[in-house]
């Protein structure tokens, strides 16, 4: 690929009928395979130029000042803020005869970390990240107690980014160790059995990209490293690198008999894996010096050890079963000819695997909806675990040398709540549920299968009021995903439940790409494969359509990250199908995502603009790129956030310029603005303010150009 520019023509005032802010066209362009394809918004992905700060700056000013003037807006925002102030607790752990977990008192920022010393006793705070930041955006981002329940490893990022900072807490006393380690980025987290530090994964210090900061840097190089405590990260023990293969992504997890170093590497975000581990030896005096030793060398599946007895590894794998299957792994005999099957692949996909009390406690999922059952180390089923209905099954946390674990549950009506069990009677019950201003049996769901473009059966589940009359003027939300082996099963949801309070209509549809299906379903939505999602993003709107649902002029196309990459992709190749698009932090750019901090890890999912084939399907459908003057396009609201170093910010930013210049001589264009989040990044860790205030900003939007009524 080359590039070359010219002259640079730059709009004098605001245009169009919205008064969009100017955005000056570079003469820049790119040369892929033979092939000139324009870039002429280059200039907004340097985001601390002062052109992009004033270009930012002023399209906040006109997004606002429109949505400022809806008057739905406040009633919004305040049936929001109610409805979210309810307390709500994490899943529950346990280390060294300590229960932890996670608290909101409701409108909380971040929720608070506490520890309960023992059975009866009033936890206390451990860390309470609303102190961090006066506004909130310092998260709490990992949580790893050593096998005694004496110290605490902990992960805060800033401001919405990837990047973390661990420091190491006394559960005693809650003071805060010298320790501090830096450039962590998809990092699991391991402590050795002495409790005498940690195995945890790092990139090298970046260097200041011009115009990006270390923040946007490229990722290369990750590598595992071990932290002693009471040492300078500069002394880390530098445990395991591939640096033939500066792309690879290396973790580091320890079993719980702290006897090995688990060691997976990935390519990017495909889900075939290898699998090395370290003997540590004798746990209390571990080697750290033991060599690496390969278990699986080959990328032919998914590996995902859940345990072991002793040199008998318990491994959750696609290999032979694209549903996955358990299976023993004698490291003494590792090779697939002697692994024996301990929970086969059946109709249902395995989504994960605990060992609790001896015992396997195995989620599954059919038809996008969570199971939970019991098994024998032997394999043999021991029962079920009664749910209270169509949902999802979250966090199952336990150990292995006890009984009792804990699990929560959610639905589109039910708000996550957690569960006791006992895995030894197969009872338990739900404890402290969270209370909302709202009645879950005013709600009703249910799950239709509708048919793709190429015959495919896909599902899709539906939620609103109990005994709502449904028509072509009834407003409906349609979210979906489709991509990264992501499955999307029922979840509660503050804005979702004042969307359908209001009268509106809920869709979930499980696009191919997802994972509910397992790998094959997953697979039949990647690179050439991809016009696959967008085809059933299209069919499941206009299911909606033919059964009396609602209606193209009262729907709204939701989405983020990779599902807002298939919001703009559907917008613009059927701008017909609905009157609201919300893409939020998209992919819209598909000829150079993959030069973008970790975007190179998405080839398995998308292919490159580097291959001549994945040019010709990428350019095809690119949002970026597939924008038409003139074409009448619904109302658009992006979302993105200035510091998402997930997907950067000059995608939406790009994609929100070609819009607006496209849309600009009709004086009857429907308005195509950007909400730009400042101190914040691709979702994860946003304070429950922020959160609140976007939804009311979204809400508002899409139900002035819908007709869907504000609360009262």
């Amino acid at each position: 690929m080359s590039l070359c520019s010219s002259a640079v023509a730059v709009s004098a005032a605001p245009v169009g009928p919205w008064a969009y802010p100017p955005s000056k066209a570079d003469s820049v362009v790119d040369v892929y395979h033979g092939s000139r394809v324009a870039d002429p918004y280059r200039w907004l992905e340097e985001l601390d130029s002062p052109e992009t700060a004033e270009w930012v700056a002023a399209q906040n000013r006109l997004t606002q000042g429109f949505l400022g003037s809806l008057p739905g807006v406040n009633a919004f925002r305040e049936r929001l803020t109610k409805l979210w102030n309810y307390p709500r607790a994490g899943v529950p752990f346990r280390e060294g005869g300590r229960t932890f977990f996670t608290r909101n008192s409701g409108l909380q920022n971040q929720s608070v970390l506490l520890v309960q010393d023992r059975p009866g006793s009033a936890p206390r705070v451990l860390i309470d990240p609303n102190t961090l930041a006066a506004d909130g955006t310092v998260a709490l981002t990992s949580v790893n107690v050593s096998r005694d329940g004496r110290r605490l490893a902990y992960g805060t990022a800033a401001a919405g980014s990837d990047w973390n900072e661990i420091r190491v807490r006394s559960v005693d006393d809650g003071r805060d160790a010298q320790d501090l380690v830096k450039w962590v980025k998809f990092s699991t987290l391991g402590w050795t059995r002495d409790g005498k530090g940690f195995f945890y994964s790092r990139y090298p210090a970046p260097e200041v990209d011009a115009g990006t900061g270390k923040t946007f840097s490229r990722l290369e190089n990750h590598r595992i490293h071990y932290h002693r405590l009471g040492t300078p990260q500069e002394q880390d023990l530098l445990i395991h690198a591939v640096r033939e293969e500066p792309k690879w992504l290396l973790r580091a997890t320890t079993t719980e008999d702290g006897r090995y170093v688990v060691i997976r590497v990935n390519r990017g975000s495909a889900s075939e894996n290898l699998l090395r581990y370290i003997d540590l030896g004798d746990p209390a005096a571990p080697r750290l010096d033991a060599p690496v030793v390969p278990l699986i060398s080959e990328w032919t599946a998914e590996h995902e050890p859940v345990g072991n007895d002793g040199a008998v590894w318990y491994v959750l794998t696609t290999d032979g079963a694209p549903r996955r299957r358990l299976v023993a792994i004698d490291l003494s005999r590792p090779q697939p000819e002697h692994w024996r099957v301990i929970v086969p692949e059946g109709k249902d996909v395995i989504d994960g695997v605990e060992i609790i009390g001896g015992r396997f406690v195995v989620r599954s999922m059919r038809d996008a909806s969570s199971r939970l059952a019991i098994y024998a180390k032997d394999g043999r089923a021991l029962g079920e675990v009664a749910l209270p209905g169509i949902g999802t099954v979250g966090a199952v946390n336990g150990r292995e040398d006890e009984e009792e674990f804990f699990y929560s549950f959610t639905s589109f009506a039910t708000p996550v709540t957690n569960f006791r069990h006992n895995v030894a009677t197969n009872r338990g019950a739900a404890f402290d549920p969270p209370v909302v201003a709202f009645n879950p049996g005013d709600f009703e769901t249910r799950q239709v299968f509708y048919t793709s473009k190429d015959g495919t059966r896909v599902p899709m589940f539906i939620t609103h009021r109990k005994g709502l009359k449904t028509g072509p003027d009834t407003p409906a939300l349609l979210y979906a995903y489709g991509g990264f082996n992501v499955s999307l099963t029922p979840s509660f949801s503050v804005a979702n439940l004042v969307w359908m309070e209001a009268g509106g209509v809920y869709a979930l549809p499980n696009l191919r790409g997802g994972g509910e299906y397992g790998r094959d379903w997953h697979q039949a939505g990647t690179k050439e494969r991809k016009q696959n999602v967008f085809d059933d993003y299209i069919a499941a709107a206009e299911w909606l359509f033919a059964n009396h649902y609602t209606s193209p002029r009262r729907l709204v196309l939701s989405g983020g990250s990779n599902g807002g990459l298939l919001v703009g992709a559907v917008v613009n190749q059927r701008p017909d199908l609905c009157r609201v698009a919300w893409p939020a932090v998209g992919v819209m750019d598909m000829l150079r995502f993959h030069t973008f901090t970790i975007g190179h890890a998405w080839r398995s999912d998308f292919g490159s603009s580097e291959d001549p084939a994945g040019f010709r399907y990428l350019l095809a459908y690119s949002p970026l790129h597939t924008v038409r003057a003139g074409a009448r396009y619904p109302a658009v609201l992006v979302t993105t956030a200035d510091h998402d170093d997930r997907v950067h910010p000059g995608h939406s930013f790009k994609y929100t310029a070609a819009m607006q210049a496209g849309a600009a001589n009709d004086a009857g264009a429907s308005p195509v603005m950007i909400r730009i989040e400042t101190r914040a990044g691709h979702g994860a860790g946003k304070p429950t303010s922020k959160v609140i205030e976007e939804a009311a900003d979204k809400l508002a939007f899409a139900a002035h150009f819908v007709g869907l009524p504000a609360p009262r």
